[in-house]
């Protein structure tokens, strides 16, 4: 079993949505979250005043699959999620020992 770690715009939210449930992903956890990289923040304007920030808002979807199932669904979240612009967000892939699930007891991949 893997976990997946996908960070993406929050723009480009409805296509990595929408193709992942194409491909069958029944499930996954959203956290909005707000990062710092090669993009630098943004410069927002308000009644002719400039705010700097330093963190850009993206959008973090936690997926826990099969083996099988990683290398498709790496493949759907970078393609919808794709601008080709710095700042479209970063994929990881972390191995998961067990899981549970909590109504009934079921363990490991019958859980997810």
């Amino acid at each position: 079993m893997k976990k997946i770690e996908a960070i993406i715009r929050t723009q480009k939210f409805d296509s990595v949505r929408d193709a992942l449930a194409n491909i069958g992903v029944r499930f996954f956890t959203l956290k909005e979250v707000k990062g710092y990289g090669l993009q630098k923040g943004k410069t927002l304007k308000y009644r002719g005043s400039s705010y700097g920030s330093d963190y850009i808002a993206r959008l973090q979807l936690d997926i826990i699959t099969t083996d099988e199932q990683v290398d498709s669904i790496l493949e759907t979240i970078e393609q919808s999620g794709k601008t080709g612009d710095v700042g479209d967000g970063k994929i990881i892939v972390f191995d998961i020992a067990t899981a549970v699930r909590i109504r009934n007891g079921e363990k490991n991949e019958s859980a997810i």
